[in-house]
């Protein structure tokens, strides 16, 4: 899984998105964050969902009962960046409140409908993450 993330951040970033800019037929943006513990720098390929300038990731981990590695590490930094397409974008990540995730959850399952499935197949509540534009 690591080789096959890799690969697509990597045919992402040398095609600014042509290649590797969708799953499923949802866009795919690549999220960069430092790792809490190692202080590496990360790139993860995340479907996204536009609410006006703010972006929408879901940290669902397939629907998975551990949290994903990159939302951990957002959450200790959440000040980061962002590539859309060929764009790249600095942004500050912060987790919807239940009500923000009521108004935004049906906008992330109308991107990419398994999020639904994945919320079944977990106890945990899966976060709706908001990437706002800094600044």
């Amino acid at each position: 899984m690591k080789l096959f993330i890799a690969a697509n951040v990597g045919v992402y970033r040398l095609t600014g998105g042509r290649l590797g800019g969708k799953f499923g037929g949802a866009p795919v943006l690549l999220l960069d964050h430092v790792g809490r513990k190692s202080g590496r720098r990360r790139t993860s390929p995340l479907i996204y969902t536009r609410d006006g300038e703010d972006l929408l990731i879901v940290a669902s981990r397939g629907g998975s009962d551990a949290t994903p590695a990159w939302w951990l590490n957002l959450r200790a930094k959440p000040a980061t960046t962002v590539q859309v397409g060929s764009r790249h974008h600095d942004v500050v990540a912060h987790q919807a409140s239940p009500e923000e995730k009521q108004r935004l959850w049906p906008l992330v399952v109308d991107q990419y409908g398994d999020y639904a499935v994945y919320q079944q197949r977990t106890k945990r509540e899966i976060p709706v993450i908001v990437l706002s534009p800094a600044g």
